[in-house]
């Protein structure tokens, strides 16, 4: 399965057709993968008819004006393709959009430029076990064609087999000891339009590769992150996904926490996490938490420095429990079972974003740099992609016990 980062349980406008916030890869009736056959310089009726016949599946690499290479793909039996890009034109199983931190839509219905491909990547799966799938960069458009144009970075391999990178590119990051308690951030690497492995470009669309190398490989494996510059996705294999908490199980931890009955500490009354269904508009029971020291309590007004200069969400306040300053926020459990690494109890919150998970949950996402923009790097909150503080990505909740 494939899971989009911000996405708590769902996309913000709700998830429709092959737009959504997960994409389950099952195996297709009949068998729709390719791969490479021949190959053909330019200008040959071959090389222009390949291109032309929208039965066949082809790769075309502008070198110059006058030179182009052409690799005809053919039908392989044994494998599915599936394709994930911006486009929403038929060949796409699954359309991404930008992510904005928050889940918001863009301000004021802005139409910025998007920096996801139309045909970003696609993924070939085996048909039979052990149902390995891996990941190329690029996806074949209606005509069943990819052109990579005279700038995007493309070499000759040894063998005579063409190869490139796409424009901004598509990064993996497979993380070591799989998608568990006790798994740890491995490193970035950008995928080629073959599916051959490179250390990352200085720029994201620098026209310099990065150095191949050979391990690890374009295989997916279960907890890998794939970044289409502007929307990063979640894979996760059947087998991991048989060790993650479900919705039901969430939904029980969440009653659990509403049974102890946690109070205000200062107005004492009796604080619930709404809903998994309901995470927009904060209710009168709705707890809220400060993020410097975690004492969580009921809204209230005052203690904020009077700033009207400051967005309110950002204004710092002073717990009246320990005088700590810093952010004070409303409180969300986290509802996208597949971005938990365990099924303990929700403890902890991400900084400055207020979402409730495990702490082992917690402290993976506040260690994995994702890709933010075309060069910079920094931890973010899974459920809505807000970056985590720099000081401290997560801190543990305290809550009050009912005095009788």
């Amino acid at each position: 399965a494939v899971k989009g980062l911000q996405c708590n349980g769902s996309l913000p406008n709700g998830d429709k057709g092959r737009r959504k916030s997960r994409f389950a890869l099952c195996r297709r009736n009949k068998a729709n993968g390719v791969k490479p056959s021949t190959v053909h310089s330019s200008c040959t009726p071959q090389a222009a008819k390949a291109i032309s016949n929208k039965e066949q599946h082809s790769i075309s690499y502008t070198l110059s004006r006058a030179q182009t290479v052409v690799v005809e793909y053919t039908h392989d039996s044994n494998t599915d393709m599936f394709q994930i890009g911006r486009s929403t034109e038929n060949p796409i199983d699954f359309v991404v959009t930008d992510t904005v931190p928050g889940g918001q839509s863009h301000a004021d219905g802005q139409t910025v430029q998007s920096t996801i491909s139309r045909f970003a990547c696609r993924i070939i799966c085996q048909r039979h076990p052990p149902y390995s799938a891996r990941i190329y960069a690029a996806g074949f458009d209606s005509s069943k064609n990819i052109f990579l144009g005279e700038k995007a970075a493309k070499w000759r391999m040894q063998d005579g087999q063409m190869d490139g990178l796409t424009t901004n590119g598509v990064l993996v990051m497979h993380p070591r000891h799989g998608f568990s308690q006790d798994s740890k951030p491995g490193l970035w690497r950008e995928i080629s339009v073959c599916g051959n492995v490179f250390t990352l470009r200085e720029t994201r669309s620098s026209q310099q590769r990065g150095k191949m190398v050979g391990d690890p490989c374009n295989e997916l494996a279960d907890g890998s992150l794939i970044d289409l510059c502007g929307a990063t996705l979640l894979w996760r294999t059947a087998e991991g996904l048989a060790h993650t908490p479900t919705v039901k199980h969430l939904e029980a931890l969440r009653q659990e926490l509403n049974a102890g009955r946690p109070q205000c500490p200062v107005g004492f009354n009796t604080l619930a996490f709404p809903s998994l269904r309901r995470k927009d508009v904060p209710d009168e029971k709705q707890p809220w938490a400060y993020l410097r020291c975690g004492h969580v309590h009921g809204y209230h007004g005052w203690g904020g420095r009077r700033n009207p200069e400051v967005d309110a969400e950002c204004q710092e306040r002073e717990c009246p429990m320990c005088r700590a300053r810093g952010p004070y926020v409303p409180l969300w459990l986290g509802c996208e079972p597949g971005f938990y690494v365990d099924a303990e109890p929700p403890t902890h919150a991400f900084v400055p974003c207020g979402h409730v998970c495990s702490e082992k949950t917690t402290a993976y996402w506040s260690q994995i740099p994702l890709p933010h923009g075309t060069h910079t790097f920094h931890a973010a909150c899974p459920f809505c992609i807000r970056p985590l503080s720099a000081e401290s990505g997560c801190i543990r909740l305290i809550f009050q016990s009912p005095l009788d």
